[in-house]
């Protein structure tokens, strides 16, 4: 493990010299918008059942006059780990931050630190969700935790000390205050003769979907697409079935629809029906008050001219399940909640327009970052590559992985019944082992052991467990020691957990 005394930082940095020399102009601004479970079944350019809905059309004009990513993946699906690995460019195990409880101190805030060594202003507006004082930035205004949807508090920097200087935005919805922050920040609260790099983050859509009074209406007309396995559970074979928080009555451990006040008189078919309409009505007009404000974020850009010359990454900070497989929430390794969206707009640095499907995770933000800012080099601390030759339209490396790896830790939390798990995900194939206990390898609670595997090309969704399939061998043969090999390199194995490896070895 990485030893992070705050001194190694510093030596670190003196030993990697000044920044690189690169004339102020030169440089894009750095704009990354990140709303919380914003799925990207719930985007429209990315074309699910959903998109005829038109629930964002500010994202989608980004997408269509950038790029859209088609395969980004978080390493862990759940909020604080995926925020750690984008502010670090490091997975879990090397930042520390296996779960919600995890947090970054100031002198670990790699992204900002680096960024302001490039001579870039930086800000953090927003939700936050690291625990300590995101001091690296220049300015931050950050939810306290979670935060509220409505009268939202922030924290900012003053006179006493963290977290005690505390300003309210009375009367605002969470995305409306966090967008007119950024706004103020950039009309008023930077140095114009500097770039920016402004982390600009929503709350919204997060549970329990709680959104402005003026989209009410929204939606009320309609009846939402549904997907097609919205009755049909995760396949499995033992590892994964009957687990997970769900719409229906049988599959329903955190009541989702007992809290959003669905009749608990319906039958099951009319029940899951009637939550799921409830469900994503709720959830998409949080979208669209999230999209809404994007487009006040691009219309300034435009006033002040400075839209062609900043690159802007959208995304969520992982997935989401909108009822596929019956199941809401994200924790799982499933496609639903692995996959992040990504657009990016940047007309001054986009050589064509179009979609990418390189294998990219949360820990190549932060270098591609780096790299369009002038660094020359990833920083040694970080883990991730950057994908900065994707944006230009470069020819992918020929030495680009061929996985990408994932670890859910907090074993059957909150009352939302998903396991211990991890995997790895290729262009095609996912292969899935469920170790079925807590980190300590507790004996309590604990749950089916077992091995997953599908062909994503053939089986988009995950029905279809093929894992006992003999037509697979060889690909699983393979694909055991890629998950191997990268477990080792990244520094995610189990040594210090004898009852985890225990299992481990004893399910080659």
């Amino acid at each position: 493990m990485m030893d992070w005394r705050p001194v190694s930082l510093v030596v670190a940095l003196l030993l990697a010299g000044p920044p690189p020399a690169h004339s102020e102009s030169s440089r894009p601004n750095i704009l990354f918008i990140m709303a919380d479970d914003h799925t990207s079944q719930a985007i429209g350019v990315y074309g699910s059942r959903l998109a005829p809905l038109n629930p964002t059309p500010n994202i989608d004009r980004l997408a269509k006059n950038g790029i859209r990513f088609d395969r980004v993946f978080c390493n862990n699906s759940i909020c604080t780990p995926s925020r750690a690995s984008i502010i670090t460019g490091q997975y879990p195990q090397t930042n520390g931050v296996l779960d919600l409880t995890g947090n970054i101190p100031p002198d670990r805030q790699l992204l900002p630190i680096e960024m302001k060594r490039a001579g870039y202003q930086t800000a953090m507006v927003g939700k936050w969700h690291l625990k300590q004082e995101p001091a690296a930035f220049d300015y931050y205004c950050v939810l306290p935790g979670q935060g509220k949807y409505h009268n939202p508090d922030f924290r900012i920097r003053g006179e006493k000390p963290w977290p005690k200087n505390v300003i309210r935005a009375e009367g605002k919805h969470s995305s409306d205050a966090i967008t007119d922050i950024s706004l103020e920040w950039l009309e008023n609260g930077r140095d114009k003769e500097k770039p920016f790099f402004l982390m600009h983050h929503f709350k919204a859509p997060h549970d329990m979907f709680s959104f402005a009074e003026r989209y009410s209406d929204y939606l009320s007309d309609v009846t939402v697409p549904e997907p097609d396995n919205l009755f049909q559970p995760p396949a499995g074979s033992k590892g994964s079935a009957g687990l997970g928080s769900g719409i229906g009555k049988d599959h329903a451990p955190w009541r989702l629809g007992w809290r959003l006040g669905i009749s608990p008189d319906l039958d099951e078919t009319a029940y899951t029906k009637a939550s799921y309409q409830e469900y994503l009505k709720r959830y998409l007009r949080c979208v669209k008050g999230v999209d809404d404000n994007v487009g006040r974020i691009l219309a300034y850009l435009e006033k002040t001219g400075e839209l062609d010359n900043t690159l802007i990454l959208y995304t969520g900070d992982q997935g989401f399940f909108l009822g596929e497989h019956d199941l809401m929430d994200k924790r799982w390794i499933y496609e639903e909640a692995m996959r992040m969206p990504l657009v990016v707009s940047w007309p001054d640095g986009i050589k064509e327009t179009g979609t990418n499907d390189w294998l990219i995770n949360n820990t190549d933000f932060a270098p591609t970052m780096l790299e369009v800012a002038g660094l020359e080099k990833t920083p040694e601390a970080m883990q991730g590559r950057s994908f900065a030759a994707a944006i230009r339209g470069d020819e992918k490396p020929t030495d680009w992985r061929e996985v990408t790896y994932y670890r859910y830790w907090m074993h059957l939390a909150h009352n939302l019944a998903v396991p211990g798990h991890f995997g790895v995900r290729s262009d095609r194939y996912k292969l899935i082992f469920f170790y079925g206990t807590d980190e300590n390898g507790s004996a309590k609670d604990r749950t089916p052991v077992a091995w997953e595997f599908y062909d994503l090309e053939k089986d988009p969704h995950e029905m279809r467990n093929e894992y006992g399939n003999p037509e697979y061998a060889p690909v699983i043969r393979t694909m055991k020691e890629q998950l191997t090999a990268t477990r080792k390199e990244l520094d995610e194995t189990d040594e210090g957990r004898p009852a985890i490896q225990a299992i481990i070895d004893a399910n080659p």
